[in-house]
Protein backbone atom coordinates (compact mmCIF):
# COMPACT_ATOMS: atom_id res chain seq x y z
CA UNK A 1 0.00 0.00 0.00
CA UNK A 2 1.36 3.04 -1.36
CA UNK A 3 2.01 6.44 1.32
CA UNK A 4 0.07 9.53 0.03
CA UNK A 5 0.91 12.99 0.76
CA UNK A 6 -1.58 15.71 1.20
CA UNK A 7 -1.13 19.40 1.56
CA UNK A 8 -4.44 21.37 2.96
CA UNK A 9 -5.53 24.27 1.32
CA UNK A 10 -6.79 26.08 4.26
CA UNK A 11 -4.24 26.03 7.15
CA UNK A 12 -1.44 24.82 5.05
CA UNK A 13 -0.84 21.45 6.67
CA UNK A 14 1.34 18.79 4.99
CA UNK A 15 0.47 15.32 6.28
CA UNK A 16 1.01 11.38 5.08
CA UNK A 17 -1.59 9.02 4.52
CA UNK A 18 -0.89 4.98 4.19
CA UNK A 19 -3.86 4.09 2.19
CA UNK A 20 -4.72 1.68 -0.43
CA UNK A 21 -4.61 2.21 -4.28
CA UNK A 22 -8.41 1.96 -4.37
CA UNK A 23 -9.62 4.09 -1.60
CA UNK A 24 -10.17 7.62 -2.71
CA UNK A 25 -8.43 10.86 -1.50
CA UNK A 26 -8.99 12.51 1.81
CA UNK A 27 -10.36 15.22 2.18
CA UNK A 28 -10.95 16.40 6.02
CA UNK A 29 -7.28 18.14 6.78
CA UNK A 30 -6.50 16.33 10.58
CA UNK A 31 -5.08 19.79 12.05
CA UNK A 32 -7.75 22.27 11.16
CA UNK A 33 -11.10 19.83 10.59
CA UNK A 34 -11.56 21.38 7.11
CA UNK A 35 -12.18 19.59 4.29
CA UNK A 36 -10.01 21.37 2.44
CA UNK A 37 -7.05 18.70 1.72
CA UNK A 38 -5.09 18.13 -1.79
CA UNK A 39 -3.23 15.28 -2.93
CA UNK A 40 0.20 15.82 -3.64
CA UNK A 41 1.56 14.28 -6.94
CA UNK A 42 4.84 13.09 -4.63
CA UNK A 43 8.12 11.12 -5.93
CA UNK A 44 6.52 7.76 -5.45
CA UNK A 45 9.07 4.79 -4.69
CA UNK A 46 12.17 3.83 -6.42
CA UNK A 47 12.78 0.96 -8.91
CA UNK A 48 13.11 -2.25 -7.26
CA UNK A 49 14.86 -4.52 -9.55
CA UNK A 50 14.20 -8.79 -8.63
CA UNK A 51 15.62 -11.84 -10.39
CA UNK A 52 19.61 -13.02 -11.04
CA UNK A 53 20.71 -9.58 -12.02
CA UNK A 54 21.13 -6.71 -14.44
CA UNK A 55 23.93 -6.28 -16.92
CA UNK A 56 25.15 -3.55 -18.49
CA UNK A 57 25.35 -5.58 -22.21
CA UNK A 58 21.40 -6.76 -21.73
CA UNK A 59 20.10 -3.24 -23.28
CA UNK A 60 23.09 -1.99 -24.99
CA UNK A 61 22.50 -1.34 -28.21
CA UNK A 62 24.56 -2.99 -31.13
CA UNK A 63 26.99 -0.38 -32.96
CA UNK A 64 25.87 0.58 -36.27
CA UNK A 65 28.95 -0.08 -39.14
CA UNK A 66 27.80 3.00 -41.27
CA UNK A 67 28.13 5.26 -38.45
CA UNK A 68 31.94 5.52 -38.10
CA UNK A 69 32.26 4.98 -34.66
Amino acid sequence: MPTYEYECRECGARTEFFQNITEGAKRKCPDCGRLRLKRLIGKGSGIIFRGSGFYETDYKRKKDPGNGA
